[in-house]
């Protein structure tokens, strides 16, 4: 028995897997492009939480689910002899707490969506008068300005969130780099294998993590064309069956754990937006 009783056309079907196939494009153009400036901004990133920094994250509406999602990674690494690094969300108050604590050896990241949000460009200028690294994603307000991945709030969100996923990878190697020297990466050995446990400098393991972030961004491509291809059917069946509930008077109930909580907050941001009852 199906686990779902409506069962999607085709046209449905196809509109997903073209959905997931097409953002392989954007993702592609992106990482190709900033590769190496994220790659010696994970560098950056790694020397000031040695000297003490905080990552300092905010952004407004569903811009703020990242602000969360990437404070709670940050934190609470998943990953075992990965340490915990400071980070705080100021989503709910950033204009007016962040002046009040950020510092010249932090990071601060803010959130905007393809449009832009004047809010977030300010306080991203003001925390770099500061003397805080910044990343604007997307914006230009920043020492690493991200220009929108896609004029698609959707596919730039899940773009942006993939590259801040590789800032935290990345930026455990350079600890360890800059603390142990450069006999090996330890535990970050298998995210990145090209690091080897040869003698390298830092411009060097600089270079070799620019090619790892393109790799893993490629397989994140060939992971959406595989879904599109094994698993566009019962994405389009269970959207199908969400919307016939919606129509009979149904609410979306979203929840999750950890970095999970913050897409389930995302959701229900983009329902409420929509107008669609959501908790």
């Amino acid at each position: 028995m199906r686990a779902l009783a409506t069962v999607p056309d085709a046209s449905l079907r196809d509109h997903v897997a073209g959905r997931l196939v097409d953002r392989n494009a954007a993702s592609h153009a992106l990482f190709a492009r900033e590769a190496d400036r994220l790659a010696a901004a994970c560098d950056e990133m790694a020397r000031r939480f040695l000297a003490g920094g905080r990552l300092i994250a905010f952004g407004r509406g569903a811009s703020a689910t990242d602000a969360q999602h990437v404070s709670v990674e940050f934190v609470h690494p998943v990953i075992v002899g990965k340490r915990a690094l400071p980070a705080l969300d100021l989503s709910a108050a950033f204009s007016c707490w962040l002046p009040s604590i950020v510092c010249e050896t932090d990071v601060a990241m803010g959130f905007s969506p393809p449009v832009g949000d004047e809010a977030v460009a300010s306080a991203l200028a003001d925390a770099r008068r500061r003397g805080a690294l910044t990343f604007a994603l997307s914006g230009s307000q920043g020492d690493f300005a991200l220009d929108p991945p896609s004029p698609d709030p959707f596919v730039a969100q899940e773009l942006v969130e993939i590259l801040y996923h590789t800032l935290w990878e990345t930026v455990h190697v350079f600890l360890e780099h800059r603390e142990r020297g450069h006999e090996n990466v330890g535990a970050s050995g298998f995210l990145y294998p090209f690091l080897g446990g040869g003698d390298q400098d830092l411009d060097a393991v600089t270079r070799l993590v620019a090619s790892s972030i393109q790799a893993k961004a490629k397989d994140d491509e060939r992971l959406r064309i595989q879904v599109a291809g094994e698993q566009a059917d019962r994405i389009a069946e269970a959207t199908a069956a969400i919307h016939k509930r919606l129509t009979n008077g149904a609410t979306l109930l979203l929840f999750g754990n950890g970095g999970s909580a913050t897409d389930a907050n995302d959701w229900a941001i983009d329902c409420a937006t929509a107008g669609i009852p959501a908790l």
